[in-house]
């Protein structure tokens, strides 16, 4: 089977549509509508259920979904890779958490530029889950996540560690210190990318005999800039990396509230992919990473 075909295929599952992808792809129904049969018949299963409204995916056709994405982008990366090797030039492709994207691996990657002035490099931001996977898939280098990596097909090294801390606006009325039973009177703007950040509060509350639902949540975003947006406007009080709030604490535009009893700290690490053949730029990116990686972070 052609990749070709689960590309068409990928299209219309989310599109629920083939007439609508056909002419987005300038090609007739029929013929669409023979590429999805041949990889029906290729995997020996029925994807698609077709009516007069459209099309839904069977349960079989939910599980080829969920890597059609993969597979698809893995191609599309080999593909990037033989040409960029015919060119004897590659992309360093990273990948990290939100918060080290943005405030951490910039300064990083600034000073190994200016000692491999060759290296390109491509920086996206992603949770650690999704990063681990794309590493382990080949459509990322090199991935740089919150947390111990969990499969043993990577390589991890220790970058440094990332507090998350307790903030509110300079002028929120708040003691500078207090206990975590106090905390639980204040509303919080609770953010919720893939730290777990609810859960270890809910574990918290449950040790000291309270129930998950006295955590007043006013609302959760996965976005850090969210949450700094509504603490500023003195909705509440946040949990956030301190390295996404290092400049406010400094111009006193937020102000950090100790916890007597409570604290939460997150190590970093650098990822790649264990028994690899890693191309001589990765190779020195990774060496170098190490050498002032602990020291350099923004």
């Amino acid at each position: 089977m052609h990749i070709e075909s689960f590309e068409y295929f990928y299209k219309v599952a989310m599109a629920k549509s083939i007439s609508k992808v056909a002419n987005s792809v300038h090609i007739s129904q029929p013929a669409l509508s023979q590429q999805i049969q041949k990889l029906e018949e290729s995997l020996g299963y029925e994807l698609l259920i077709r009516s007069n409204k459209g099309v839904e995916l069977t349960e079989k056709g939910l599980i080829v979904l969920q890597y059609a994405d993969n597979l698809i982008r893995t191609y599309e990366a080999m593909l990037e890779h033989l040409e960029q090797d015919s060119k004897n030039s590659q992309i360093i492709k990273i990948e990290a958490c939100w918060p080290i994207a943005t405030y951490a691996l910039p300064c990083v990657l600034y000073k190994i530029k200016n000692k491999f002035p060759h290296h390109n490099y491509e920086l996206i931001s992603n949770t650690s889950q999704a990063i681990e996977e794309n590493v382990l898939n080949n459509i990322a280098d090199i991935g740089v996540v919150y947390g111990k990596p969990t499969a043993d097909s990577l390589e991890c090294y220790e970058i440094g560690t990332d507090n998350l801390v307790l903030v509110a606006s300079d002028d929120y009325e708040i003691d500078e210190e207090i206990d975590f039973e106090n905390l639980l009177k204040q509303p919080f703007v609770l953010l919720n990318n893939k730290l777990n950040i609810e859960e270890i509060l809910i574990d918290k509350i449950k040790q000291l005999g309270y129930k998950s639902k006295e955590l007043n949540i006013l609302y959760k975003s996965d976005s850090t800039e969210s949450v700094k947006s509504s603490i500023f406007k003195g909705y509440g009080i946040a949990f956030v990396p301190y390295i996404s709030i290092k400049k406010e604490l400094y111009e006193k535009r937020l102000k950090q509230i100790k916890i007597s009893d409570f604290s939460m700290k997150y190590h970093m690490y650098l990822i790649n992919k264990k028994n690899t053949r890693l191309s001589k730029s990765i190779t020195e990116f990774i060496k170098y990473f190490k050498k002032i990686g602990k020291e350099s972070l923004c």
